[in-house]
């Protein structure tokens, strides 16, 4: 796709730079543009109204810059390619949810992301069954423009699937979750489901409500439940400490097996091998997850603090659809379950 720098002094002139002036303020906003490479498309005069396509590439950057600020050696990588005088271009972020019978106020598994995707112009591309790890992969891709709108890649773990312990312990992490959202969002996000667009004010408001549905909704977990669906899942172990946040943050580069090796001699903390799909057109590697430190509760409901693996940066290389100047988009399980591998808890 091509792509030109975007000047950051003319930030103010376009819609998607006025809504996030507004949502991130001054500071934020002028990180995001030089950080991110944004499709000239997205870069429109400003207006009473803000289409799905812009409102979800800013929720996107937001997203990201979340992400960043919680791996210190992708905010590191990234600092690196900037000072280098190139862009990220954010291919997909990742988030992981809970399929169980009782998660409180929040919609069961993919069902609380679906909710705010679709309105915002992304539909399920692909299906993709991670048996191994009990769950089930779905990769949202944005309906107007495919290739410039970072997708979703939206996994479910499917709680029924493993032992009676592990459904017990599980259940008892979720099913107090809050839902992020207000009666205001959800009147929004239908009337942007039905329009394609919203006013100003209104993106305004709904955006960070959006962003923030991308975070732990419920409380903090005790250890003993933390350990049980750690013998059975580092998937689910993970989501009890890191809800919903984005997984890993995914930066599309020309050549990943080449800047592997590369940042591999830097003394990045990188994956040992690139996973590479069964066509060979998608090829992708991950930094190590972050280590973080999160609070549990103990037997006697006394709060306590363990490191446990926080979210990771990726890095993906795609080539074009055979006999076709479009990219292919698709995902691999296998690749994707290799790649679910870097939060495994030590």
């Amino acid at each position: 796709m091509d792509r030109t720098s975007f000047d950051t002094t003319a930030i103010e002139t376009t819609q998607l730079g006025q809504l996030l002036l507004r949502v991130a303020g001054s500071a934020k906003t002028q990180q995001l543009f030089a950080m991110i490479e944004v499709d000239p498309r997205l870069l429109g005069p400003t207006s009473n109204q803000v289409s799905r396509a812009v409102l979800a590439q800013a929720m996107n950057m937001m997203l990201f810059a979340q992400n960043l600020s919680a791996v210190p050696e992708g905010a590191r990588y990234v600092a690196e390619k900037l000072a280098a005088g190139s862009k990220v271009v954010f291919d997909h972020g990742a988030l992981r949810t809970v399929d169980a019978a009782r998660t409180g106020a929040l919609p069961h598994g993919q069902q609380a992301f679906k909710r705010i995707l679709e309105p915002l112009g992304f539909a399920v591309a692909h299906v993709y069954p991670l048996k191994k790890l009990k769950m089930t992969g779905r990769a949202y891709c944005h309906i107007d423009f495919p290739e410039v709108i970072s997708q979703f890649f939206v996994s479910e773990l499917h709680v029924e699937q493993f032992s009676i312990n592990f459904q017990v312990a599980a259940e008892r992490i979720v099913h107090k979750s809050r839902d992020p959202l207000e009666p205001q969002h959800h009147s929004l996000l239908l009337q942007l489901a039905s329009q394609k667009e919203l006013s100003f004010d209104d993106a305004a408001v709904l955006l960070p409500a959006l962003v923030g549905c991308f975070d732990v909704q419920h409380e903090a977990p005790h250890l003993v439940d933390y350990e049980t669906v750690l013998a059975e899942s580092a998937e689910m172990a993970w989501i009890s400490t890191e809800g919903n946040r984005f997984n890993h943050a995914t930066d599309r580069v020309p050549h990943v097996i080449e800047l592997a090796d590369e940042l591999r001699v830097k003394g990045y903390p990188i994956k040992d091998s690139v996973e590479i799909s069964g066509s060979g057109a998608v090829r992708q590697t991950a930094l190590k997850a972050a280590m973080v430190q999160r609070v549990f509760l103990d037997e006697k409901n006394h709060p306590i603090t363990r490191t446990v693996p926080g979210s990771f940066y990726e890095f993906i290389s795609r080539d074009k659809l055979p006999d076709s100047a479009q990219l292919d988009l698709r995902f691999d399980a296998s690749n994707a379950q290799g790649i679910f591998k870097m939060t495994a808890a030590n």
